[in-house]
């Protein structure tokens, strides 16, 4: 792998995240006090555990802002066309960013229960780390709503990535 793909990632971010990990007050759990199934604070399940989507009616207007990061591992050769612009596929940069900002708006489309909101602003920046032969994205959205754009800001990112390989 790293002849491809340079030096591998620490150790520490790969596997998954397991409760014994987390902070106390971060441990997740669907299990009451009495060990039984439990709902509550699981805004995107009912009562009875089925899917719904959450009422925002009654929440208050506001400025949302999100920022989400991401990074694509190209190997030397790759790595060297893309900043080259030499890649047989044109501009892969400036196809990313806009594959980045497309997704944001279509995060609605893409991710089930989540709304579909007015976005004020999206930003996609992509910046080539010679260190890594990667490409670190960066996707910033934006809204004034009653809802947040944490899904939309990861979707930017979510879509440039796979755009940039």
């Amino acid at each position: 792998m790293e002849s491809i793909f340079g030096e591998p990632p620490p150790s520490s971010l790969s596997g998954s995240i397991d409760n014994q990990s987390m902070p106390q007050d971060l441990k997740l759990s669907t299990a009451d006090m009495d060990g039984k199934e439990s709902f509550a604070g699981l805004t995107h399940i009912g009562s009875k555990g089925e899917a719904q989507m959450v009422d925002v009616s009654l929440k208050d207007i506001s400025k949302r802002v999100a920022i989400a990061r991401g990074k694509v591992i190209l190997g030397r050769k790759v790595f060297d066309l893309v900043s080259a612009n030499q890649m047989g596929k044109g501009d892969v940069l400036s196809v990313a960013k806009l594959a980045g900002i497309c997704g944001a708006k279509q995060t609605s489309n893409l991710i089930p229960l989540c709304h579909n909101i007015n976005l004020t602003h999206v930003r996609v920046d992509l910046a080539l780390n010679p260190q890594y032969f990667s490409v670190e994205i960066e996707g910033k959205a934006a809204s004034g709503g009653k809802t947040g754009v944490e899904m939309e800001a990861l979707t930017a990112v979510t879509v440039a990535g796979p755009t940039v390989f």
